[in-house]
């Protein structure tokens, strides 16, 4: 399904997308780092990380992957799943839910609100779906801008936890 909603054309992505999706990632590490945030993505670009790179491909074709595109151009993504990566030390809802695993805008579209329509279009899918709860897990540190974005989107902080010493945060939203 195609949403196109203020010069901003949403569709459904796939593998082929995960260049420019490593290009949205690699960008945003940089600007982070530029930021002084070198911990919540680390320093290397995820281009030049195997591991990140095969994560990326699996996003694309494992789950549910939206790009939003900006005159043709790709420009933001977010991928959409049934539940939180068993990898990660979180535990799945007891009830359905959808699960953001990744929302990363390229920096050259920064301020374009890409990030708030593509979790606009999250809760509609999830609504589509028949399911109730959305999820998201952020970093939570660096003063809590990430959870607080979160939170102006409709989220509600659920749980905290650890991954080594990453700090991060889970929220949740319902969607009626």
């Amino acid at each position: 399904m195609d949403d196109t909603t203020g010069g901003v054309r949403i569709r459904r992505g796939g593998p082929g997308d995960a260049p420019a999706v490593l290009d949205m990632l690699d960008s945003a590490v940089v600007w982070m780092n530029a930021r002084g945030n070198t911990e919540q993505w680390g320093t290397t670009p995820f281009s030049e990380q195997p591991a990140r790179t095969d994560q990326v491909d699996r996003y694309l074709t494992e789950n549910l992957p939206y790009i939003a595109e900006v005159d043709g151009a790709p420009a933001a993504a977010l991928v959409l799943d049934s539940g939180p990566d068993p990898r990660a030390p979180i535990a799945p809802a007891d009830e359905p839910e959808r699960y953001v695993r990744l929302l990363v805008t390229d920096r050259r579209f920064a301020g374009r609100k890409l990030g708030s329509a593509l979790l606009a279009h999250a809760v509609d899918e999830t609504r589509r779906a028949g399911v109730r709860l959305l999820r998201v897990d952020c970093w939570a540190g660096g003063g809590g801008e990430l959870v607080a974005f979160y939170e102006r989107h409709g989220f509600t902080p659920t749980e905290t936890f650890l991954a080594g010493s990453w700090p991060g945060q889970v929220l949740a939203q319902r969607v009626g």
